[in-house]
């Protein structure tokens, strides 16, 4: 992905020396023009199309924006409730991803989202424990966090 960048900052440099204008526009033009050189070449290169990438780093953030003001939301209602009427729990949740960093940013995404805070992991990675401040059942919790986190984690890692 960064020689892809490189590769078409340095395509836009070229470019705006064979227009001899140093301006941004001819610059934005000649980014473009790069970008499609390099998507049209992107059966040479052993990784994806950077563009794909940086959608997914963006869809991943507007995840967790939205699961962020969800869990505010449903902290507010708990925190402004007269009677604490809630259920914390522990739950062991398997997961599919493989790197460290990949587990470590899933464990970090989970504890940045109110209510929720990873405990502990497995010495093998595999496993997170998950502790929820309202939890009515575990596997649907579990459900909720591989089809945002880990399936959007997944999108941007490989």
């Amino acid at each position: 992905m960064a020689f892809q960048i490189l590769l078409n900052f340095l395509l836009a440099v070229t470019w705006m020396f064979f227009e001899s204008s140093m301006e941004l526009s001819t610059f934005i033009v000649g980014y473009l023009l790069g970008a499609l050189v390099i998507f049209f070449m992107r059966r040479f290169f052993s990784s994806r199309f950077y563009v794909y990438r940086l959608f997914s780093i963006i869809k991943l953030m507007l995840i967790f924006l939205r699961e962020l003001l969800l869990s505010n939301l449903a902290v507010l209602k708990v925190v402004l409730s007269p009677k604490l009427d809630i259920q914390p729990g522990i739950f062991a949740m398997e997961t599919r991803l493989t790197s460290d960093w990949e587990v470590t940013l899933l464990a970090n995404l989970i504890t940045l989202t109110p209510g929720t805070l990873v405990v502990d992991v497995s010495s093998d990675n595999k496993i997170l424990y998950v502790h929820a401040m309202d939890i009515e059942d575990a596997e649907e919790a579990i459900e909720d966090i591989r089809s945002s986190f880990e399936k959007a984690i997944m999108e941007v890692s490989r």
